[in-house]
């Protein structure tokens, strides 16, 4: 694998930008924006996906990258039972849950897959065991 320069380079920030622009859909788009609390709720928890990504790896190694990772997977799984909360005050549609859902999903398998990887190689050149 080659060495990663920037965090914009991450396919799993990337799938996070993915999930916090589908959010800014479906609070323009949707009954969501009615809700306040819970579109600022659900906007802030994937902003911390996206966010916690980033933070993690700019800081100084596997160690951090790796517990900024688990705040991110703990942050995703947030947006899906807000997802649920949404879904079931007929805020957005069944499509739409599910959608988001799949795509949260897929984050936080990958983030997991990611913190399976730092535990095992030096991508950042640095090894904490």
């Amino acid at each position: 694998m080659a060495k990663i320069e920037k965090f914009e380079d991450l396919e799993i920030w990337r799938l996070a930008r993915e999930i916090c622009q589908k959010i800014e859909f479906l609070i323009q788009n949707t009954n969501l924006k009615t809700n306040y609390s819970l579109k600022d709720q659900i906007d802030r928890s994937s902003g911390s996906i996206m966010d916690n990504i980033a933070e993690g790896f700019e800081r100084n190694g596997n160690r951090e990258f790796i517990q900024f990772l688990s705040i991110a997977k703990g942050s995703a799984g947030e947006v899906k039972s807000q997802s649920y909360r949404a879904f079931d005050k007929k805020l957005i549609t069944e499509e739409q849950h599910l959608n988001l859902n799949e795509m949260v999903e897929l984050v936080k398998n990958k983030i997991g897959a990611m913190m399976n990887y730092l535990n095992k190689c030096e991508i950042k050149g640095l090894k904490f065991k």
